[in-house]
């Protein structure tokens, strides 16, 4: 053989071994393992090709993953796991005095939580981005199964299998009716059960129970609809506390709220116009018994207004039964008292005199509070500050072991136990001040002759004189007063909705049953209708047979059972008497 004739058929043989791979060829690329991109072909586009296709591919991958019933089932459990931290701890946005109390109890961990964003859960990043993963996999489950949803309802029930023995249910007789008798009178009955009916060749397919996938889907729109009912509601609600005594009003503009929160897309210009007025209060207690002191009637009284010349309309709020105004609740939160006082300073002259609420602090309503004075002027005519800090007890008691307190907290016995305090309030430093609370770092306790500090407990028309003929406070009596909170809250209806949608939806997804149910009717060699009735459950189902035999019942009016063959004749014998097994 020549060199040429070698070379030829060393080639040829390359070229068959060649066709024997499904790998690339090495000169049009490479392959990267375990890539999206396939093959990677030589130069900046085959780059840039394979870049793409990889990016694709990893995007494509996730997306597959974060669509994926177990992995939203994930987030909505870590969703539960990361809300549990917003109901231990404290919330700023919730209540800032208790969350700052707590910081100043636990200093330790304090600086962990503010890392961690725990004083503010639902707006942390973490929190807010399971919530928009969730948000995210829902609507992709949601949009597949609305789809396969509709491609079940338009498609018909499949064709009988060819044995229908080998079902989980069935049964068979004989009857003389023909076998277009039988199967008209199995397509009557089914639909009369609200099966969907499809003829085929010698026979009836049917189907029900679609509203199972229905109820299914509904579940998922309905808890896609709870997750945009509470974004928006976090988006657009505002709500604000107002402390008001009894005779004052409120309007519903920023500047009268004692505190305001509103939410990312809300401002003051989106406040209503609208207001009220407390005119009283009406609360009574039980007097004896375990639960004495125990409200039984918790009532504030009041007239409102929707614009500044519109009709006042008496009213009346209570806990749970709030005032709908102006798009808005009025909530009532709490009642307390606030005495009455009069100051005078060293010139006689009166430089505070009104009503002060003080906080409850038990259930009696013993109340803490201060008076502050800002501009008042002693004895010798030099301007300074005063302050007073002691407990108003609706119903006075006294004990070595708690001192001062109220034994009940309706007024029987009022008294203002108060403690006089003169120097710099600190309110001219610019810094903001609790109004419930007395800065006594620059001040001193005022003091008798004896050099006992002053302090008085006081009746309603006592009167506390200040030493040194620096002035005096009167008690002049008691006024109630109620904390409010103003909620405007969009998506809450939206949220019922969702909410008895997601039930409904649960509820027929577990107790509605899809099933199949195949009727056959087939002329024997022997002149005689042979029926077969055969059922599926999609599900677990055990009245697949009890349905079954009462679909065999109903049409054996129609198609009735043929007596059983005689044991000694040549024909097969039937299964039983009914021919039916299940």
């Amino acid at each position: 053989m020549s060199s040429k004739d070698t070379t030829d058929a060393g080639t040829d043989l390359a070229a068959a071994g060649a066709q024997l791979s499904t790998a690339p060829v090495e000169e049009f690329g490479e392959i990267v393992p375990g890539s999206f991109g396939g093959v990677r072909r030589p130069g900046l586009a085959g780059g840039l090709g394979w870049t793409v296709r990889e990016v694709w591919g990893w995007l494509r991958w996730v997306w597959r993953q974060l669509t994926s019933m177990r992995v939203a089932l994930i987030l909505l459990f870590l969703l539960s796991l990361a809300a549990i931290p917003g109901s231990l701890v404290p919330q700023t946005s919730v209540d800032a005095v208790k969350a700052q109390d707590f910081k100043d109890a636990h200093t330790a961990v304090t600086p962990l939580y503010e890392k961690l964003g725990l004083f503010h859960v639902y707006s942390s990043v973490w929190f807010s981005a399971i919530y928009i993963l969730l948000f995210v996999s829902l609507a992709g489950c949601i949009v597949p199964r609305s789809w396969q949803f509709v491609g079940q309802l338009r498609a018909k029930p499949p064709l009988p299998p060819r044995n229908l023995t080998r079902l989980p249910a069935y049964a068979t007789w004989r009857t003389e009716a023909g076998p277009d008798e039988v199967l008209a009178a199995a397509r009557q009955v089914l639909r009369g059960r609200r099966f969907r009916t499809r003829a085929a060749d010698s026979a009836v397919a049917s189907e029900k129970g679609y509203s199972r996938e229905a109820g299914n889907l509904l579940f998922h729109v309905a808890l896609f609809g709870l997750l945009i009912a509470f974004a928006v509601g976090g988006l657009f609600k505002a709500e604000g506390g107002k402390l008001i005594v009894e005779g004052d009003g409120f309007n519903n503009t920023l500047t009268q709220y004692d505190d305001f929160k509103p939410g990312t897309f809300y401002n003051a210009d989106d406040l209503a116009t609208f207001g009220f007025k407390l005119d009283g209060f009406t609360a009574s207690y039980a007097r004896s018994g375990p639960e004495k002191g125990t409200p039984r009637t918790f009532r504030a009284n009041i007239h409102y207004w929707t614009d500044a010349d519109g009709k006042r309309t008496p009213s009346a709020i209570e806990v749970n039964k709030p005032l709908e105004i102006g798009g808005s609740k009025v909530y009532l939160i709490g009642h307390g008292y606030a005495p009455s006082v009069t100051v005078k300073d060293g010139k006689g002259n009166v430089v505070f005199q009104g009503p002060v609420p003080f906080l409850p602090q038990d259930g009696n309503l013993t109340s803490s509070g201060v008076i502050k004075v800002m501009d008042a002027r002693n004895h010798a005519d030099k301007r300074i500050q005063y302050g007073f800090s002691g407990l108003f007890t609706p119903t006075f008691g006294l004990n070595a072991t708690q001192g001062p307190h109220s034994t009940f907290p309706a007024l029987d016995y009022p008294a203002l136990v108060l403690t006089a305090y003169y120097g710099d309030l600190g309110v001219d430093a610019g810094l903001p001040q609790n109004v419930y609370q007395l800065d006594t770092t620059n001040m001193k306790q005022f003091k008798d002759g004896d050099g006992e500090i002053v302090r008085k407990a006081m009746k309603t028309g006592d009167t506390l004189t200040l030493p040194n003929g620096d002035g005096t406070l009167t008690f002049d009596g008691v006024k109630t007063w109620a904390s409010f909170q103003v909620s405007h809250q969009v998506g809450n209806g939206w949220a019922l909705v969702s909410a008895v949608a997601a039930i409904l939806g649960l509820a027929g997804s577990l107790f509605i049953q899809r099933r199949r149910v195949w009727v056959r009717a087939v002329r024997g060699a022997d002149g005689v209708t042979v029926v077969e009735l055969a059922g599926l459950g999609r599900s677990e189902s055990v009245r697949i047979a009890d349905e079954l035999g009462e679909l065999a019942a109903d049409l054996t009016s129609t198609a009735p059972l043929l007596p059983a063959a005689d044991p000694q004749s040549s024909e097969e014998p039937l299964p039983d008497d009914e021919g039916a097994r299940a």
